[in-house]
This record gives structure tokens, C-alpha cells and sequence, in this order.
């Protein structure tokens, strides 16, 4: 357990870095790209306005993992990570993922039905097969939390 102390205050640092470099990209990188792009291609103009909101969306969600993260090393710091409080939070990363991936999936539809050429939708097949990847890993995840949560609920009442 020494080992995750010692880990948590370093992941705090890099999880305040790239908060913050998301709120950036977030702010004045997504729009400024969507503008230009709205500008060099007339024809896909239409899109500057959805593809912002989308993009700002998922970026969201990955701020929500950042904070429920942030959350659950709390409660390891606190030892407290075995309990209910937890579940919470593994939750709203489990929503933050499901949000993602249900987007991610009508966006990929959409491209795959007026895409050009292959290399789009299968980038995007790609990424979507990475966020299932990670969504089920949280869903087992939290039940193995679950599972900890009850064996130490237990071993309390036990002792």
C-alpha cells in the first residue's frame, strides 16, 4: 500500500496537467479548428458547429474521468477506497465512457454512410473498439471494487 502513496501525489500533478490541457484544447484549439476548417472548405461548413459540440462532448467526458479518478485517490489516500463512496465514482466513469461510446458510434455511422475512402471509418472503428475495450475493463473493475468492499465489510464486522 506505501507504494500506491507514494503514486498518488505524482498522478494528482499529471491529472491537474492535463485537466487543464484539455480545457485549453477545449476553449480555443476545437473551435479554432472547426472555424478553419468551415472556412477552407466551404462545402463542409455545415459541420463546424456540430463537430465542435461533439469534440467538446468527449473531451467532457474525459474530464469526468479525470475528477472521478481524482476522487478515488482521495479515498485511497484516506483508505477508504474499499468502501461505498467508491462506487460512486467508478460509476460516473463508467457513464463518462458509455456517453463517449454511444456518440462515438452515431458519429461513426454517420461517416461510414458518406465517407469517400475506408480510412476514416476504420480509425474510428479503431477508437471505438478501444473505448469498449475500456468500458468493459471498468465494468469488471468495479465489480472486483464490489467484491474487495464486501470481503472487507466482513472481515470488520469479524473482527
Amino acid at each position: 500500500m506505501l507504494i500506491a502513496h507514494r503514486a498518488v501525489a505524482p498522478l494528482r500533478v499529471f491529472l491537474v496537467l492535463l485537466f487543464a490541457l484539455l480545457v485549453l484544447f477545449q476553449v480555443m484549439s476545437l473551435p479554432g479548428q472547426f472555424a478553419y476548417m468551415a472556412e477552407q472548405n466551404p462545402d463542409m461548413a455545415y459541420l463546424r458547429w456540430p463537430m465542435t459540440a461533439l469534440t467538446v462532448f468527449w473531451v467532457l467526458c474525459v474530464q469526468a474521468v479525470i475528477v472521478s479518478t481524482w476522487k478515488l485517490l482521495t479515498l485511497v489516500r484516506d483508505d477508504r477506497i474499499f468502501s461505498e463512496a467508491s462506487m460512486v465514482w467508478v460509476d460516473a466513469i463508467v457513464a463518462a465512457i458509455a456517453a463517449a461510446w454511444v456518440t462515438l458510434g452515431g458519429f461513426s455511422l454517420y461517416v461510414a454512410f458518406h465517407a469517400d475512402d475506408p480510412g476514416l471509418p476504420l480509425l474510428l472503428l479503431l477508437v471505438g473498439m478501444g473505448l469498449s475495450v475500456l468500458g468493459l475493463l471498468m465494468v469488471v473493475m468495479r465489480e472486483l471494487l464490489r467484491q474487495a468492499t464486501t470481503l472487507r465489510t466482513d472481515m470488520e464486522a469479524v473482527i
